[in-house]
């Protein structure tokens, strides 16, 4: 018998409700996993100042996403003021075909567009401690009017009923806790057979 070789790189889709601390979670995940790719979105958005191609986004025209769209070359896409944004599947395909793990931080109807296009990715269910926690966590960022936060917290009801659809569910409740779980989900992931070869 030959050596294992792992040459299939893992899509890795986390989600959750908002205030749940995906992004939180994600970066301190980055920090600490160096051969992490992290999935760059394309937008019809302009440029902001410092921002690169391909660095934080793939800026196209409204023409040209609306051909992606038609020509299925996203996972997932949505539309939010005025501007189209999504997750390109040359990126991901990209970063996979190298044998790399590639991180994708969606909300919830974005991870549902991504499992339909891409089932073989790894779903990863952020969750809060408690529903209280949750509407703590959105009332200290302070960032929304209460009427945007009831919002949320009842999209929040039916997103925690979702996760049936998850692979894996994490607790965020300490995030050095939550970030070994997310660390130890990758590792666990890349000893499936089915993600070795034998050579």
């Amino acid at each position: 018998m030959g050596m294992l070789k792992n040459d299939q790189g893992i899509l890795l889709v986390v989600s959750g409700p908002a205030g749940v601390g995906k992004g939180t979670l994600c970066r301190e995940l980055m920090a600490q996993a160096g051969d992490l790719e992290y999935s760059v979105s394309v937008t019809t958005r302009a440029p902001r100042p410092k921002e690169q191609e391909g660095r934080e986004y793939y800026f196209r025209s409204r023409e040209e996403f609306e051909r992606m769209i038609e020509g299925r070359e996203l996972l997932e896409w949505a539309e939010f003021c005025g501007n189209y944004y999504g997750t390109p599947l040359f990126h991901v395909q990209k970063v996979l075909a190298e044998g790399r793990t590639i991180l994708l931080e969606i909300d919830i109807q974005g991870a549902k567009q991504v499992k339909q296009v891409f089932p073989q990715g790894v779903f990863i269910f952020i969750a809060p401690p408690s529903f209280e926690t949750l509407s703590e966590r959105l009332h200290k960022r302070g960032t929304e009017p209460e009427e945007v936060i009831q919002k949320r917290l009842k999209t929040a009801e039916g997103e925690l009923r979702q996760i049936q659809a998850y692979d894996y569910i994490v607790e965020n409740d300490r995030i050095d806790l939550a970030v070994e779980k997310l660390r130890s989900i990758i590792i666990a992931e890349g000893c499936r057979v089915k993600n070795n070869l034998i050579v």
